[in-house]
């Protein structure tokens, strides 16, 4: 089995692959040395043990694990020098978010030879676009829907907290309703328009979505899109198998 640790900014999702089948998968938001020895202790049989793992983090978090990994497994652990199965073609490869390039690696393998953007709607909506050569070009960062909600209450004097739902009209009709309209009409409008850009450019795409936010776009948005809600744990699962594979035909 392989192991995979993906540590995002709010949640830190650990998943076991049989080859390429997501056999296990637990969430945590508070991740701990103590819940992946106990996750691992749970999930090893006699005939049947982890063999390897990877780990991504867009944040800082005790490295302790990384030294519990490498120690017991074939261990990778993400970074700008990680060997790919795309090329990167960013212009500071250093700067680049782990889980953006987990994600088009794992689109990549489900769409090969088709060009692909990929749609992250969590803390952040992130837009990364590979192409069919598999070529990363970038993408773009923008707000996700809790921050616009938030900068709003924030940055202004007199503007409530609003909690999101999934009642509102394209016209408010109070100044709760009108944030509604104003931050969940806009963000719609934002991604329709950047597909539709990206479609003028590339032509046919496959969209690709992913992220907490997921299930809120795919029943409003015109285009045909795919849910795939465990995108960047199975680009992990990918790069792993990618480096063991390089490991083994060096050696």
């Amino acid at each position: 089995m392989k192991l995979a640790i993906d540590i995002g900014n709010t949640l830190t999702k650990v998943a076991l692959f049989q080859d390429n089948d997501l056999v296990k998968l637990r969430s945590f938001k508070e991740f701990t040395i103590e819940e992946l020895t106990l996750f691992i202790g749970e999930s090893e049989t006699k005939n049947n043990k982890i063999i390897s793992s990877v780990i991504s983090s867009v944040k800082e978090y005790d490295h302790k694990i990384d030294s519990f990994l490498n120690e017991k497994y074939f261990f990778v652990k993400l970074s700008s020098k990680t060997p790919l199965p795309v090329i990167i073609r960013y212009n500071t490869p250093e700067t680049l978010g782990k889980d953006r390039v987990a994600a088009v690696c794992g689109a990549s393998s489900i769409f090969p030879e088709e060009n692909i953007l990929v749609i992250d709607a969590g803390t952040c909506i992130t837009y990364d676009f590979i192409d069919k050569e598999k070529n990363y070009l970038g993408g773009g960062i923008s707000p996700g829907i809790d921050i616009r909600f938030k900068a709003l209450n924030t940055f202004t004097g007199n503007l409530p907290l609003v909690n999101r739902d999934d009642e509102f009209d394209l016209i408010g009709k109070s100044t709760e309703g009108s944030i509604k309209s104003g931050v969940l009409n806009g963000v719609l409008a934002e991604i329709e328009g950047i597909i539709k850009r990206y479609e003028d450019r590339f032509g046919r795409l496959k969209i690709i979505f992913t992220g907490g936010d997921t299930i809120f776009f795919d029943k409003r948005l015109k285009n045909d899109i795919f849910a795939i809600p465990n995108l960047v744990l199975n680009g992990l699962n990918e790069i792993l198998e990618y480096s063991i594979n390089k490991s083994m035909t060096i050696h």
